[in-house]
């Protein structure tokens, strides 16, 4: 039996040794709760049935105490198996009794081993990287330094008759809308956009990038009590509330910074698609109205008319 090993740190002779120890040890507190069951019997007299009872019992006592004694002294003979994975606490995860059930033990060292892997392969990667980056950088700093593309010409600021020859140019693509552009604060665009007599709607520009739009009613008032855009208070009614925030939305939705004017011109199509917000049943159910609000929601692509509800 001694031929075998199970692990280099462990005696497979002392270990046969403590597994019968460990069937004796079971025996014996076996029999100390049989004793306790049985009781004082087959004795006449009560003092005759107690010293029976005090006797068996402390024999059965003495026994697990020598039979415990036997245990330790070999499980000190046994040794230690190696730790090839010191993963502390989360060994007792292997006495799980249901461990068919839930593998978390042999998951977890399927999991560590990955790990120790990856990292190892990626310290060897990263050397071999970092030799290379500097061979590279060596060898071709000219040629890079020759080939290298030249800066392209930001589309941020643009000329402002630019910007009005655009919004002109949209203005008349959409008979129903109108857009009254003006600078109160510089080269910054604020147009008010009015569509039929539906709704009206602030957007405000940094050159032909729409950075924030606000979308009231056609009576409600749209300017401050100096004259200027109101672009801070938003409408009073929930149904234009949620057109803004859909708004909001289409301008995260069409950005193509290499060509602004066609994301002004996209947006402003998807936007005059609400000359009908009130007249315009759901795609999705039917309805014109859904807990009292028409369908505030238009796609994209197609222009349709949703519930803000029924898009998903």
């Amino acid at each position: 039996m001694a031929d075998g090993a199970l692990s280099p740190g462990v005696n497979l002779e002392a270990f046969s040794q403590a597994i019968a120890a460990i069937q004796a040890l079971r025996s014996s507190v076996t029999r100390v709760f049989d004793c306790l069951k049985d009781g004082m019997r087959n004795k006449e007299t009560l003092e005759g049935r107690e010293k029976g009872f005090v006797a068996a019992f402390q024999e059965s006592l003495h026994s697990v105490s020598r039979d415990l004694g036997e245990l330790e002294r070999l499980s000190n003979l046994v040794g230690k198996p190696s730790e090839n994975h010191p993963l502390h606490n989360s060994g007792l995860l292997s006495l799980d009794p249901v461990q068919d059930k839930t593998p978390l033990y042999s998951q977890l060292l399927q999991a560590y081993k990955w790990s120790n892997k990856l990292q190892y392969h990626a310290g060897l990667a990263s050397g071999l990287l970092n030799q290379q980056s500097l061979k590279r950088s060596a060898n071709q700093m000219g040629v890079s330094a020759k080939r290298r593309p030249k800066a392209q010409p930001t589309t941020l600021v643009l000329p402002p008759q630019y910007v009005d020859d655009v919004i002109s140019r949209i203005d008349r693509m959409f008979p129903e809308m109108s857009i009254q552009l003006s600078r109160p604060n510089g080269s910054s665009a604020m147009l008010l956009v009015t569509l039929g007599k539906v709704l009206k709607v602030i957007v405000v520009m940094r050159s032909l990038f729409i950075d924030r739009t606000i979308v009231k009613g056609y009576n409600e008032n749209v300017y401050t009590e100096d004259g200027k855009l109101d672009i801070w208070s938003k409408s009073n009614y929930q149904v234009f509330q949620k057109v803004t925030d859909h708004a909001t939305t289409a301008l995260l939705h069409y950005q193509l910074p290499q060509m602004p004017d066609v994301v002004v011109r996209s947006f402003m199509t998807w936007l005059r698609s609400y000359i009908k917000l009130f007249q315009a049943p759901c795609q999705r159910c039917g309805k014109f109205l859904q807990d009292g609000l028409p369908p505030t929601w238009r796609d994209f692509r197609t222009l349709e008319a949703f519930h803000d509800t029924c898009r998903q």
